[in-house]
């Protein structure tokens, strides 16, 4: 008996820390900026466990009876705490009090879990032992969450999916306690079916987690969704009509097959036509291979590195046909290699190598939280400058200069504060907007005479327009980015949140 109430709290504490992180991780998804959703979910709930402990000690009668009904409530809050916020995101004006609200019932729950367990055991062990063995059980539970969270949890089961299996396993805490002190339990038979009842509905959502998932996205995205994953890093959606496909990274659009070849184009061929016979390139990012496409389209290119964090991206766009379709097979072609690595990390390999590009490709989400802002740092472009050979280029999806014009006049000002000539160009891109890149360089630019035939968008006369920016998108500015100061995630939080108010 003292064994199974000293593992309830290794499974409690267990419990308590995937639903900080399923809110954690759900907020980042919807919200953006990762690092102040989850700063922000985590203060919130450690708050709230502190007011829990707090409110413990005016339970004065039936403690045990008190940590059965508290389980159940948890279960029930916490196992639907991601179904509910995913539904309703679309449908509620203000989600943040909804999901600081349901935040702060979950940890003031969990807050009252381990006072109320400890005073049910204080008879059992002297108070030095007691917390000690409490408190042993409850950090090795933190530790098994925080590691099969992000390795086992995320990519195998979901976040709905999830929050029910631990909502039943506080459920099946809440029933064995029950079990051990029945004959010490008012109302014994009314707990007990609670319990079952508790039970039965976490098990429905459990089993029918995917329908959950489908509607809720279905509420989102307002074209079909034909495939929806969650991986490691992010949640990968792609919606389907007969003349559109698109793709959705945590909620955000990446491109529109019936547009996507402007943007392909634009990021590519003006750099790439302006390298003498280009051989090795890089592309940092761009895991969908529709840069590589237009890559590969240049017989002199010899190889390609594609280095993607995620493997389930660069998977899906390798394997499904409808995908493989869109990209020409970039990445199945003998001259790609795809590496699924942090490009911070294996840029810091490269360049310990050695390894030299005549052209890199670096084409990641814009700026929208911290472990992004990073790739766009001036410590990330010291080490880009070194992989770049001395007549090669680099081009840089820099976000809109129309919505977050000092988003994008600090990427340019970044790059030239470690050395880099810079050619900052834009296009109209229907899905998105005006969009803009940087090109950089160590030599100065000189503007191709022609292009390769058979491109939809790209010729002389248009690229030469894309470097002409009207008043209102015109340079300003802006501090430089460093990996201590972040300013562009600052700019572009407040650049993209002005616009879509």
């Amino acid at each position: 008996m003292t064994f199974l109430l000293l593992f309830s709290a290794f499974v409690v504490s267990t419990c308590g820390l995937v639903y900080e992180l399923i809110s954690g991780t759900l907020a980042s998804y919807l919200l953006g900026d990762s690092v102040t959703q989850f700063s922000t979910v985590i203060g919130v709930y450690l708050f709230s466990m502190g007011i829990g402990s707090f409110l413990s000690k005016y339970v004065e009668k039936n403690i045990i009876a008190t940590f059965i009904k508290v389980e159940l409530l948890i279960g029930l809050v916490g196992g639907f705490s991601a179904a509910f916020l995913f539904v309703l995101f679309e449908h509620v004006s203000s989600f943040r009090i909804l999901l600081y609200s349901l935040v702060s019932i979950t940890g003031m729950l969990v807050g009252l879990e381990i006072p109320l367990l400890m005073r049910i055991l204080q008879d059992k062990f002297e108070f030095k032992d007691l917390v000690s063995k409490i408190f042993t059980f409850d950090y090795i539970g933190a530790l098994l969450a925080s590691l099969i969270f992000p390795l086992v949890l995320v990519p195998h089961l979901g976040l709905i999916r999830s929050s029910f299996m631990f909502g039943i396993f506080n459920v099946l805490t809440a029933i064995w306690t029950l079990q051990m002190f029945k004959r010490d339990i008012p109302w014994v038979r009314l707990l007990r079916s609670s319990a079952l009842v508790v039970l039965l509905i976490l098990v429905i959502g459990f089993i029918y987690s995917e329908k959950i998932m489908n509607y809720a996205e279905a509420s989102t995205f307002p074209d079909p969704v034909i495939y929806a994953k969650s991986s490691q890093y992010q949640r990968l959606v792609i919606t389907k009509t007969p003349h559109d496909l698109r793709l959705f990274l945590n909620g955000n659009l990446q491109f529109s097959s019936r547009d996507e070849y402007r943007y392909h184009e634009a990021l590519i061929h003006l750099g790439l036509q302006a390298v003498h016979e280009p051989r090795r390139v890089l592309v940092l990012g761009g895991g969908d291979g529709l840069a590589v496409r237009e890559i590969l389209k240049y017989d002199t290119v010899s190889s390609v590195t594609l280095v993607d964090l995620d493997p389930a991206m660069t998977q899906l766009f390798s394997k499904q046909d409808w995908l493989v379709k869109l990209n020409a097979g970039a990445l199945r072609s003998p001259r790609v290699k795809v590496i699924n690595s942090d490009a911070f990390i294996w840029l810091k390999e490269a360049q310990a190598a050695g390894e030299q590009y005549d052209f890199v490709v670096v084409d990641f989400p814009d700026p929208s939280n911290y472990s992004i802002g990073k790739l766009y740092s001036t410590t990330f472009y010291r080490l880009l400058s070194k992989v770049v050979a001395t007549r090669g280029a680099v081009v840089i999806q820099s976000t809109s200069p129309y919505v977050a014009r000092k988003s994008f006049w600090c990427v340019d000002a970044t790059l030239r504060s470690v050395g880099f000539k810079t050619t900052p160009y834009h296009l109209y891109v229907p899905s998105f907007g005006e969009w803009g890149f940087v090109l950089a360089s160590k030599e100065a630019f000189q503007m191709p005479e022609h292009f390769l035939p058979g491109l939809k968008y790209m010729d002389p006369k248009t690229a030469k327009a894309m470097l002409d920016f009207p008043p209102d998108m015109k340079p300003v500015a802006t501090e430089v980015n460093r990996l201590n100061n972040q300013v562009l995630v600052k700019y572009f939080e407040e650049e993209w949140s002005e616009y879509s108010h």
